[in-house]
């Protein structure tokens, strides 16, 4: 790959991959748009496992603390209880995309990718983005969250295995479907990213391995680092506004970007 598809790729990425307009879409559109051969799940995934490593040095403290909770039990101070009750939720959270990840695995690989599938998808969760922001009361926090909110999140991911969905998308959506606020909503859906993230790489990359494909691992390794770079940014800046910002300015774009696709796809 030409070292400025890298580049706009890994930008691409790293800008969209926390915020809820969805990163596999761009991923896909940008190859059919600029005219270059499409990158391949495995540049996809390089750029992905980026994004991956900013939100874990984001969130580092949050993980240290529910790791060390979860491997104290016996440790019943408050701190120690609300990180514990995080963590049992996020993994809770991350059972259903595991079971439909094996499921629909070949099915995303051969038949979602269309530009049709994303259109529709970019458009009409971004409807149900701006209606749950809209009318959701946004007055619960992290300490109102419990097992069957954390389920109903999770599975909600499922349905970003459809490429325009958004996977922090859909789940700040059902987050603020059950009231919590938007920053609440955010966290959790990052948080929930690390698992994900996590797991669907290390299937793929080793699927990758087997099959002896020759790769392009410097081209990969610059669109990781950029990836992340562009990600932490991203996070940083979305965690500090979107209480005050809200979700149209996304819907908006969701709205725009589906009726471009539609129109220079057709």
């Amino acid at each position: 790959m030409p070292l400025d598809h890298i580049l706009l790729l890994a930008l691409v990425q790293g800008f969209t991959e926390f915020l809820p307009i969805s990163s596999s879409a761009h991923l896909i559109l940008m190859p059919k748009l600029f005219g270059f051969v499409d990158q391949g799940l495995a540049f996809d995934i390089s750029l992905h496992l980026g994004s991956l490593g900013a939100v874990m040095l984001y969130f580092r403290e949050d993980i240290a603390a529910m790791l060390s909770a979860l491997l104290h039990p016996s440790a019943e101070d408050d701190k120690s209880v609300e990180e514990r009750r995080l963590a049992i939720q996020i993994i809770i959270a991350t059972i259903p995309i595991v079971i439909a990840g094996f499921i629909v695995k070949k099915v995303l690989e051969l038949e979602l990718r269309s530009a049709s599938i994303i259109a529709a998808a970019t458009i009409g969760f971004g409807l149900l983005l701006w209606w749950a922001d809209a009318t959701s009361k946004r007055i619960k926090t992290q300490h109102d969250m419990n097992w069957r909110g954390a389920l109903l999140i999770g599975m909600s991911q499922i349905l970003a295995i459809i490429p325009g969905t958004s996977r922090s998308g859909i789940t700040m959506t059902t987050g603020l479907m059950l009231g919590f606020n938007r920053e609440t909503a955010a966290r959790f859906s990052f948080l929930l990213s690390i698992p994900t993230i996590l797991m669907s790489g290390a299937v793929i990359v080793l699927e990758i391995l087997k099959g002896g494909v020759a790769l392009n691992w410097g081209g990969m390794a610059i669109g990781a680092l950029l990836s992340f770079a562009a990600a932490y940014a991203c996070i940083k800046l979305f965690l500090k506004y979107i209480e005050r910002m809200g979700m149209t300015v996304f819907v908006i774009y969701r709205l725009l970007l589906g009726a471009a696709i539609l129109t220079l796809m057709s």
